[in-house]
């Protein structure tokens, strides 16, 4: 009878058998597994970034809101809400306002004035949350008196200091501090207006608050401790909604926070999940190179009595322990960027994030590391399988010669369970099965291409190869279509390297021109606005007086749509849509600030329509009375307008109908008044409305002057420094760019290791030709200018294929993502081709140093 040892035993030897084969190829297999490390890394520093944000926005959730409950408009709230707020204060559920609005600020001792955000506060708020103040304590006094307290900017703006007075329209406060934390207020904000809080009971004396005069009106209700927010408004949801208020709870605030937060490190998540997929390649590429070395190895170990499964489990736990090992460096890397990004992307964060580690991201991003690693080890590793004990005394070049994959069960579920794997992995990070099988698609579709630019290079080599060209290029020409030739695996990646970093870059480069050229193409540099009716022409002469062109001088009227082809605004809101048409609540509840003019400006272009036709005719022919009005297109389509279409407008009480004859296509981002809607001229001169004026002022001191003569006149006028506006914005946007270049330099980080697995995996086989080329006779120069033609050819090949797919990848992207035009930048792509064609070929050169340094008889042993 046979003793069989226990199977635990097996696996043990196993185990240590694999540990002490390994002993030759630890460093070979850890730099093959490397290829994945950067993956890693993206993943667990966003997803662990992520965590931490989320897990900040819910323990101060409160605080974010400022309440448990929060009612908004941007009208003063009806006589039959503020009744209802005040009874409930009254009843002993508290109630807390705020009034936010801009105005001017002047500070009388300098002179100097400045656009700030002013929160008229009452005394109960924050609810939640602690507004934190230089010189501490600061915030308790704020209602003690005409107080004010500022953020630090504005003392810079103004050369003011603590003690010093503000005013603000009519009224004057002290300034009593500055603001260091105010809760649920990223430090962004303070950016284009600085945040100015004063007591809301001084709000009438500032004398702001005029007709047309644009604020945000909220009230913040604190609830008993264990009351449910949601069902405690349910009752009055639809009361305060017909009165056209917005109504938060903490847990729709935080839903809409967290929400954002995943949907960004999704799409950050992506990149990581590239760099994944880049590293199997790699992976693939020198284990494939790995294996070939290992035959001799296994052919003994098959003599010896190994199984082809023992033998395949001897070398995949190999595999597995480097690629935790590889996994592991990323992760330890990912933590360090962690713990970095609240220092670099803080001021962007509506919260104080506590950065900690998260276990969970760590351990994900090990796990789908070492199951990356694995399964793309395991396609050449399956090759061992077949290397038979005769392999010991003679080598066959077709040892490891994979069959045909449906004839493989082996290699056909490993390739079934990779692409699975990729497919699951896409759609945890798209959260959909749609843009997860979407992103999958994509990715296929680069591969596949690139993989058959890398065969037609291979066939157009053979076919093309003539005896007259130079041998030293004939030679590295042929080393494309050679047996064990690596062009596949160089032009997959650096082909997906190339196009990454190039995809980043045009979207960048679409993104900033856009927006510098809008901002140049801006007409004014000054902008007034809240210029009542009888102020516009005292503006305008104070501008004009001062020596300085007024460019425009702008009415708007204040609306409401009443209804739609007769349809009022209860049909209209009811979700069964009376007439067949979808529209956006918003877009029908909204208040609109209207013009009207008989021409288009340079922002706006017509694309449906006629602008303005003189004599319009209604659809059965007869002559239209009706005025006419124009659409911009997006909000057309989200109201479900269609030329011809009347819409009927609450003027202050006053319906107006009118009928749709254009729609127009306007470019929000130029720094000029834009308008959603637009009357035709005599259908809104009698309405009561105010100005916006455009003017152009040199900057510094004239403007400076202009502010503070039309402020001092006009105390309810508010002007913006266009310029500052777009120095601000382009402080904002050049650390976005920064940002974006990271993202870019971290590709091109990602694409580095993988070439150079792909590139040194075959040093072997270019030793062994570099030598016996040397033995024949050739130079080191001739080797040197061999392995330039090829690499020459892989680079170019590889690049320009990947800068080719990166127009269309960005062209997606800015077109269906960020909603722009893609114009493309062809010198940068070309340049970024260059770099990555001179990066593979200082790689090539690097990996070939051996061949120079190699002497033939020690080829020869090693043969």
């Amino acid at each position: 009878m046979v003793h069989r040892p226990p199977r635990r035993n097996n696996w043990r030897q196993l185990a240590s058998l694999a540990w002490r084969e390994s002993r030759t190829a630890r460093r070979r297999l850890l730099l093959y597994m490397s290829s994945i490390s950067l993956g890693v890394a993206a993943l667990v520093a966003i997803d662990s970034f992520a965590g931490n944000v989320t897990s900040s926005v819910r323990e101060q959730s409160r605080a974010l809101l400022g309440g448990d409950i929060s009612f908004g408009s941007r009208v003063p709230f009806p006589a039959t809400v503020d009744s209802l707020l005040d009874s409930l204060d009254r009843t002993g559920t508290p109630i807390a306002r705020v009034t936010t609005f801009a105005s001017m600020g002047v500070v009388p001792r300098t002179g100097g004035t400045r656009l700030v955000q002013v929160r008229a506060v009452s005394a109960a708020y924050p609810f939640y949350g602690e507004v934190t103040t230089e010189p501490v304590g600061r915030w308790r006094i704020l209602q003690s008196g005409p107080n004010a307290l500022v953020d630090p900017s504005l003392l810079v703006a103004l050369d003011a200091r603590v003690g010093d007075t503000l005013t603000l329209g009519y009224g004057r406060f002290v300034i009593a501090g500055t603001l260091k934390n105010v809760p649920g207020d990223p430090g962004v904000a303070a950016v284009i207006g600085p945040r100015v809080f004063i007591p809301a009971r001084y709000l009438p004396e500032t004398q702001l608050l005029v007709f047309g005069s644009r604020a945000e009106y909220e009230a913040l209700v604190r609830l008993p401790g264990r009351t449910v927010p949601a069902e405690w408004v349910a009752p009055l949801r639809a009361r305060l909604e017909r009165a056209r208020v917005r109504i938060r709870t903490v847990a729709e605030n935080e839903v809409n926070l967290t929400q954002s937060i995943e949907e960004l490190s999704d799409f950050l998540g992506i990149v990581g999940l590239v760099a994944l997929l880049l590293g199997g390649i790699g992976v693939a590429s020198g284990v494939n190179a790995f294996v070939a070395r290992k035959i001799d190895a296994v052919a003994v170990l098959r003599c010896l009595g190994a199984t082809s499964a023992q033998v395949l489990a001897i070398y995949s736990v190999q595999a597995a322990v480097m690629g935790l090992a590889g996994a592991a460096v990323g992760a330890g890397l990912g933590v360090a960027i962690q713990f970095l990004l609240p220092r670099i992307i803080g001021d962007f964060l509506p919260v104080d994030v506590e950065v900690a580690f998260e276990p969970v991201a760590i351990a994900m991003g090990l796990a789908v590391g070492v199951w990356v690693a694995v399964a793309f080890a395991l396609r050449p590793l399956l090759a061992l399988r077949r290397v038979s004990p005769l392999q010991a005394l003679r080598r066959d070049t077709d040892a490891t010669a994979r069959p045909h994959m449906w004839r493989d069960w082996a290699s056909l579920l490993v390739n079934l369970a990779l692409v699975a794997s990729v497919v699951l992995i896409a759609v945890d990070r798209a959260r959909s099965w749609r843009d997860g099988l979407l992103m999958s698609a994509g990715i296929a579709v680069v591969l596949l291409v690139l993989a058959a630019s890398a065969s037609l290079l291979s066939r157009l080599a053979r076919r093309l190869l003539r005896a007259g060209w130079p041998y030293t290029v004939r030679q590295g020409v042929a080393n494309l279509y050679r047996p064990a030739n690596h062009t596949r695996a160089v032009v997959l990646s650096l082909g997906f390297g190339s196009f990454l970093v190039s995809t980043l870059y045009l979207v960048q480069t679409n993104l900033l021109r856009q927006f510098s050229v809008n901002a140049q193409a801006s007409n004014g540099n000054l902008l007034f606005f809240d210029v009542q009716e009888d102020q516009g022409a005292g503006v305008d002469s104070l501008v004009r007086g001062a020596g300085f062109p007024v460019l425009q001088r702008t009415p708007i009227v204040n609306m409401r749509i009443s209804s739609i082809n007769g349809w009022s605004m209860t049909a209209l809101t009811d979700t069964t849509d009376p007439d067949g048409v979808k529209r956006s609540n918003w877009a029908l509840r909204r208040e609109y600030r209207s013009t009207f003019r008989d021409t288009l400006v340079s922002s706006e272009k017509v694309t449906t329509g006629r602008w303005f036709p003189a004599a319009p005719a209604r659809r059965d022919g007869a002559a239209d009375t009706l005025p006419q009005v124009s659409f911009e297109q997006d909000v057309a389509r989200e109201l479900g307008l269609k030329l011809g279409d009347v819409v009927t407008w609450d003027v202050q009480g006053v319906k107006i109908p009118a009928r749709v004859t254009s729609f127009r296509e306007v470019n929000w981002a130029r720094f000029e008044p834009n308008f959603f809607v637009v009357f035709a001229p005599g259908a809104l001169e009698q309405a009561p409305k105010q100005f916006v004026i455009l003017a152009q002022v040199p900057g510094g001191t004239p403007l400076a002057r202009v502010q503070r003569r039309v402020v001092e006149r006009y105390p309810n006028v508010s002007s913006i420094d266009l310029s500052l506006i777009l120095r601000t914005v382009q402080g904002i946007v050049d650390k976005v760019t920064v940002a974006v270049r990271f993202m870019a330099v971290f590709s091109l980080a990602m694409g580095l290791p993988v070439l150079f697995t792909a590139v040194s995996a075959t040093r072997r086989e270019r030793v062994r030709e570099g030598v016996l080329l040397k033995t024949l006779g050739a130079t080191r120069a001739q080797i040197g200018r061999i392995m330039l033609a090829e690499y020459a050819l892989l680079g170019a090949l590889g690049s320009l294929t990947g800068m080719i797919l990166s127009f269309g990848g960005a062209w997606a992207l800015v077109r269906y993502v960020f909603d722009g035009q893609f114009a493309p930048a062809w010198g940068p792509a070309a340049a970024i081709a260059g770099i990555m064609i001179s990066i593979t070929l200082a790689i090539g050169i690097l990996t070939g140093r051996d061949v120079f340094a190699e002497t033939p008889m020690a080829a020869l042993r090693e043969a």
